[in-house]
């Protein structure tokens, strides 16, 4: 009897372990499932993005995930790629510009409609592009793309604003000077894509921001401020045909042409620089590798299908930065394993990050 019982005993367990482990199953089947539906659920959660383009090629896109406020701005084919050595800087010069007036608003009128929308009006130069862009309640979206219209296609450029203007850049090229973590990357630019003009710096050579004058600027705006060289973009509580009907008011004056010449490929070279400061105490190194040997034969730019998977690895990579709150607890995985497996004390190491910039159709890894 006792046998017998022993042996039901072993049976009702080894079932009841069986049980448990098809519960298992199928739980983990299931949280797999809805793993699968909550991914799916939010690609269709994805706004829509509607393009649409004018007749006279200037280009309208948004996002609306409802809300009531809105970002709007424009995208402009204008950096530093687009200037040669003698108006290198001009097109960072005009960013700055455009908040000095217009033929509509002085200065003062500018600030204070914006500041009485609630908004906030901003812009910025990168080597292939200059951005305007406003953040606004949705029911001022009409006005903020109005001010926009208004900053670039009518900028007074004041003569005494111009060299006010002159002073702030060369001041703030000083303060970019203390900053070693900006300076070395133009550094890499200058020698990964030497003799072309990703090269070259935003903010431009010291020579070039003194001399710059409103006939440069006035030129630079004829040749690159044009309708297919733009983009209105919105995103938020943006109504897309609201959105296109304000770009058709406000941007149908804009020049239909432009005579430049087609954007060629920048050719990557190594080569290497050092410059010594015995008085710092930390040592500022970076690398760059040509992306387009292992990538693709045209260079990973922003447009190829290799840009998410390079984010993505750079997002492996991590960052470990001691300086910042958390230190080296912050930084991935990854990024604690080279620190650690380097043979550098972690307490001596400033940071460590990875750096990936992708253009129009190059990049560097």
């Amino acid at each position: 009897m006792a046998s017998s019982l022993t042996r039901f005993g072993r049976a009702l367990c080894a079932n009841a372990w069986k049980s448990r482990a098809a519960v298992a199953r199928t739980a983990s089947a299931a949280a797999a499932t809805r793993a699968a539906n909550s991914y799916q659920q939010s690609l269709l959660n994805v706004p829509d993005t509607k393009v649409t383009v004018l007749n006279n090629g200037l280009r309208v896109a948004s996002e609306d995930s409802g809300g009531s406020t809105c970002t709007v701005g424009l995208w402009i084919d204008s950096g530093s790629r687009y200037e040669t050595e003698a108006n290198n800087g001009v097109a960072h010069y005009l960013e700055h510009m455009a908040f000095k007036g217009t033929k509509n608003r002085s200065q003062i009128q500018l600030e204070l409609e914006v500041e009485n929308m609630g908004a906030h009006l901003n812009a910025y130069t990168s080597r292939e592009q200059t951005v305007y862009y406003a953040k606004s309640f949705s029911s001022d979206l009409g006005k903020a793309v109005d001010i926009l219209a208004d900053i670039i296609q009518n900028p007074t450029l004041g003569k005494a604003e111009i060299e006010r203007e002159r002073s702030v850049i060369l001041r703030e090229m000083e303060e970019v000077e203390q900053q070693v973590e900006e300076v070395i990357f133009d550094h890499l630019h200058s020698l990964a894509y030497q003799g072309t003009p990703l090269g070259m710096t935003i903010l431009g050579p010291t020579a070039n921001i003194k001399r710059i004058n409103r006939d440069h600027l006035s030129s630079y705006i004829a040749s690159h401020y044009t309708a297919p060289r733009i983009v209105l973009a919105a995103a938020g509580g943006v109504n897309h045909d609201e959105l296109v009907g304000l770009a058709e008011r406000c941007f149908s004056g804009l020049p239909t042409t432009y005579d430049l010449p087609s954007l060629e490929p920048c050719r990557f070279s190594g080569s290497m620089m050092t410059v010594r400061d015995d008085t710092m105490p930390f040592a500022h190194l970076a690398f760059a590798v040509e992306s387009s040997p292992i990538f693709s034969t045209q260079g990973c730019g922003w447009s190829n299908p290799d840009y998410i998977p390079l984010m993505i690895a750079g997002a492996i990579i991590g960052n470990y930065d001691r300086t910042v709150g958390g230190g080296q607890n912050m930084a991935s995985k990854l990024a604690q394993n080279i620190v650690a497996h380097s043979g550098t004390n972690p307490s001596e190491v400033h940071s460590f990050m990875s750096f990936n910039t992708c253009y129009t159709d190059t990049g560097l890894w």
